[in-house]
């Protein structure tokens, strides 16, 4: 306490360097506490982003795209006209990473067809879907067609056929003869049931059904298609 010159006391308040040094102290250290974790938060969205980026990259380049018409080819079950098998052709997306092709089945000169391979370790599975049914994983063969390195995956520059077979061909005959009734059957997936196995799920005319080509990796490859008003022996399918 202080006295006034003119006697009166004066009381006067106030900090010391010391107590000024401990709180700018303290805001230093809350504002780089602050600043870390921001920087840190900063830090791990970015590596999150770039992520997902690259998983992104990664399933752009492991993908397959189409390259040309969908063809399908007629057949006969009894006397009811139906689509027995359809082909199309796929190349390797944007130069990307090799995509496993290896067939579950394989197909001959003569002779039923398609054939399963024993033990196939496949990886690339196709679905077909249309109003009366879903097969998660049909019968499919491969050709390869231009460029072949004589392995199972499609790598840039190479392009492949796959046929998806709905009924088992049960004749040697060339396509395009005329067929006799019982030519066609349901084909076994993998020994089991067939499919397709009445009249009721044949694809006839003016009928839509969808493939879904299901690689291991990469995205999806969608085909849907509508069988047209008259079915020929050839069709394309556009």
């Amino acid at each position: 306490m202080f006295t006034h010159k003119f006697g009166a006391p004066m009381h006067e308040k106030g900090i010391t360097g010391l107590e000024t040094a401990i709180i700018l102290i303290a805001f230093v250290v809350v504002a780089s506490v602050f600043a870390f974790t921001v920087l840190s938060t900063g830090i791990f969205a970015s590596e999150r982003s770039k992520e997902t980026v690259f998983a992104g990259l990664e399933e752009a380049k492991s993908s397959i795209e189409p390259r040309g018409s969908v063809i399908a080819y007629k057949g006969k079950v009894g006397s009811t006209e139906t689509l027995y098998k359809v082909s199309f052709f796929v190349s390797n997306a944007i130069a990307g990473e090799p995509v496993d092709l290896t067939a579950p089945y394989t197909e001959g000169e003569d002779g039923t067809d398609p054939d399963i391979v024993s033990n196939a370790e496949y990886r690339t599975v196709i679905s077909f879907t249309d109003k009366n049914q879903h097969l998660p994983d049909v019968p499919w063969t491969l050709d390869w067609v231009g460029n072949d390195n004589g392995d199972s995956l499609l790598e840039e520059g190479e392009k492949a056929e796959i046929t998806v077979w709905l009924l088992e061909r049960n004749t040697g005959t060339a396509i395009g003869s005329d067929d006799s009734v019982g030519e066609y059957a349901a084909v076994d997936v993998n020994g089991a049931s067939g499919i397709l196995q009445d009249s009721g799920t044949l694809i006839g005319t003016n009928d839509q059904f969808t493939l879904e080509v299901k690689p291991e990796s990469g995205a999806v490859l969608t085909i849907q298609r509508t069988s047209p008003p008259r079915l020929d022996t050839v069709m394309d399918l556009k």
